[in-house]
């Protein structure tokens, strides 16, 4: 700028304090962009127009001091205005703005406003600097001060952290040990020397192996190698030591690896513990929990264990013997003479199965009341087993001490030799527990060996028995149909609903395989209860699909589902949801469950027959039922069993005793005003047989074996009196 008179802002026109505003508001744009401040852009406009104020006071001051100005200077350091930009803004703003508001006359000469301003802003610059200075200087101290402190806490914090650790360490009650990768023990406490009876300086002599022990854990040593290479940062294990005076103590042993900066291994840290009462005490548990404590023999539980490590891939062993043995006649000792007398009897009888057993390797245990069994590992072959269960029978033939008196006690022997590899340990129990029941059958004082072919069938029927419950939830059951014809015309009349199984693993199976575990089990109600409701739906379709074909749908009924209460109910219930007339039911009942039925299930039956429901006596003449009794059963139909149709025609002449039979069983139905179905039909030479004795309809391969239900409507179609050579092999599936 020159000596010229400056120029007049607006905002100078309208008054001083509006133009100090104008001032303020241009100097705050100029230096907030390169501020650190935490204030606003509001906030520090509000900050700096006193300092703008201030400033003009000290331009336009008489006499003239500019030295006041470094105090703004440092205003805007602790403004957080530290940036170098916003101290050359600040003077940029200042010579640019701040003459507008000054007036023209300062000492009678427009240049005395321009040596002020110079050195206002001469003053500025000097206290924004030095308040700049200090700052950092007094930054620079707190830093200092603070890593004073921080290393003096540190130093505090460390000596501390000493004393507590030489506290703990010293008085803990638990053995410490500190030892270098070489296993060199660098320091023990006082309990760990206590724990060992050993003097601290006896321990520090020694190394970490040399505490060695025979009954330490499988691996602990390999365990430690790993944590001393770095690998493993700490392991636990129970461990015993031997003390200075020869005795053992036990201890819960944790080895902890201490790193250094960078991470690797420096020093061993092992805490001891000492549970040498805890560890006899579970010994004593155990010894309970696995052995007998009326005979001390060995539990059930303790020789599972041992013929399961026998068994266990890896086992030196390569065969396993088991003879399993059980008393005869112990009930009656128990309850002729009292329990305290079969007690002693069993200890008696255990401590001679003990003392027959010549093999320390060998283990004769109680699994349980009157049962005990021996393993015997790598026998020489079945002679071996069945020699040792002749001699722990004939160790039994003196009398026995018992309850004040000489008892005569026998035993019986299951005996089984297998390969290790061949059985699991229950299956190998559970095929001595059947050998022996194939022994007791036999007579008492009787051994006998395991049958493969036997067992497979009791497996195979325990199989059954396990999947047969949720086999109807999941689907498996499913029917067949054997065609029924009439001998008359060979039209058909028809067909049997046969049930079958499609098992997971066994393949199909049919009625007989399954229907008496069912009848066992209580699954026959409700697997009868579907049964009926499937055949009579499919008997409902065949009527719409046939309807100029009068079928009837024969249903086979079990003893226990005659005894239902429920029965009446479930079949009009079953047949009114299927739309079926009663007339088209027939209901087969075997000849023994139907004779010696009571009078709830003959009633039931009654009603059926009331209703229109057909009753057919099944597999008749098998059975040993009085004849007198037939005129009192609810009975439409006599169905005669296969076994007296096979000698009726055969290769020759008839036989005439069957002949004979089957005439007197025509003639009593025909008396009773019943119809006769003959069963397993063949031949056309027995269907003519049967024609001409009087036989009503029949069933058989002749006529078409058991099949799906497309078989009887493509029978249905065929010419009366069809072979089943004429239908596809699709519709010939295997007979029951």
């Amino acid at each position: 700028m020159t000596g010229t008179a400056p120029r007049t802002d607006p905002a100078a026109a309208r008054g001083p304090c509006e133009a100090l505003r104008r001032f303020a508001a241009v100097w705050c744009r100029a230096v907030y962009p390169v501020s650190t401040t935490s204030l606003s852009r509001a906030e520090l406009q509000s900050y700096l127009e006193p300092l703008a104020a201030r400033l003009h006071a000290l331009l336009t001051a008489r006499p003239f001091h500019p030295w006041p100005a470094r105090e703004i200077g440092a205003a805007l350091v602790r403004a957080h205005c530290t940036d170098p930009q916003a101290l050359a803004q600040t003077l940029d703003v200042i010579e640019s703005y701040l003459l507008l508001y000054c007036p023209t006359d300062l000492s009678g000469e427009p240049g005395t406003a321009r040596s002020r301003l110079t050195r206002l802003q001469h003053h500025l610059a000097a206290g924004y600097a030095r308040e700049l200075r200090e700052r950092a200087l007094g930054e620079q101290e707190s830093i200092s001060r603070a890593a004073l402190t921080a290393r003096t806490r540190a130093e505090q914090a460390l000596r501390a952290s000493e004393a507590r650790f030489q506290a703990l360490f010293r008085g803990a009650a638990i053995g410490i040990s500190i030892a270098d990768l070489q296993g060199r023990i660098i320091d023990v406490n006082d309990a760990l020397a206590r724990m060992l009876a050993a003097s601290p300086e006896d321990l520090r002599r020694l190394n970490v192996t040399d505490f060695v022990h025979p009954d330490d854990a499988d691996g602990v040593w390999e365990l430690y190698q790993d944590s001393i290479r770095g690998e493993r940062d700490h392991f636990r294990v129970e461990k015993p030591y031997f003390r200075q005076d020869g005795s053992v103590v036990w201890t819960d042993l944790t080895v902890s690896m201490i790193r250094d900066e960078q991470g690797s291994p420096q020093y061993q840290v092992a805490m001891l513990e000492d549970i040498t009462e805890r560890r006899m005490l579970h010994d004593r548990l155990h010894h309970a929990a696995t052995h007998d404590p009326l005979t001390g023999l060995p539990n059930r539980a303790l020789f599972l264990e041992r013929l399961g490590a026998a068994l266990a891939p890896g086992s030196p062993v390569r065969t396993v013997g088991v003879c399993y043995l059980d008393l005869d006649g112990f009930k009656a000792v128990n309850d002729s003479l009292g329990h305290h007398a079969g007690d002693e009897l069993l200890c008696a009888v255990a401590e001679r199965f003990r003392r027959c057993l010549d093999d320390p390797g060998r283990t004769v245990a109680r699994m349980g009341g009157d049962e005990f069994t021996v393993l015997v590992p790598d026998p020489a072959g079945e002679e071996e087993m069945t020699d040792l269960a002749e001699r722990l029978i004939n160790c039994l033939t003196t009398p026995v001490d018992a309850g004040g008196r000489r008892l005569s006690v026998t035993v019986s022997a299951g005996v089984l030799a297998c390969s290790a590899d061949a059985l699991q340990p229950a299956e190998v129990v559970q095929a001595a527990d059947i050998a022996l029941l194939r022994a007791k059958s036999q007579g008492a004082q009787r051994w006998a060996l395991y049958d493969a072919d036997s067992h497979a069938r009791e497996i195979a029927r325990s199989t059954l028995c396990t999947h047969l419950p949720t086999a109807l939830e999941r689907g498996e059951f499913f029917l067949e149909y054997q065609p029924l014809v009439s001998l008359a015309d060979g039209s058909l009349v028809g067909a049997e609903a046969l049930v079958r199984w499609r098992h997971p693993q066994h393949g199909t199976l049919g009625p007989d395989a399954f229907v008496p575990l069912a009848e066992q089990t209580g699954l026959i109600v409700p697997l009868g209860r579907w049964v009926l409701e499937t055949a009579c739906r499919q008997a409902r379709a065949w009527q719409l699909q046939l309807p100029e074909v009068p079928l009837r749908i024969n249903v086979n009924l079990a003893p226990c589902q005659a005894r239902c209460p429920e029965l009446v109910h479930d079949v009009l219930r079953i047949l009114k949801e299927a739309e079926l007339e009663p007339q088209t039911l027939c209901l087969e009942v075997t000849e023994n469950a139907l004779i010696g039925a009571d009078d709830q299930a003959l009633h039931a039956l009654r009603r059926l027959t009331d209703h229109g429901v057909a009753i057919a006596l099944d597999d008749f003449g098998t059975g040993y039922s009085n004849f007198s009794h037939l005129h009192r059963l609810p009975v439409d139909t006599l169905k005669i069993d296969r076994s007296l149709i096979g000698d009726l025609a055969g290769p020759g002449q008839p036989d005439p005793t069957a002949e004979k039979i089957l005439t007197a069983l025509v003639s009593l139905a025909r008396a009773l005003g019943l119809t006769v179905t003959a069963e397993g039909v063949e031949t056309a030479d027995q269907a003519d047989r049967l024609r001409a004795l009087g036989c009503d309809t029949a069933q058989g391969w002749l006529y078409g074996r058991p099949g799906a239900a497309g078989l009887i409507p493509a029978l249905a179609a065929t010419v009366p009196g069809g072979s089943p050579e004429a239908l596809p092999d699709d519709q010939s599936p295997s007979t029951m």
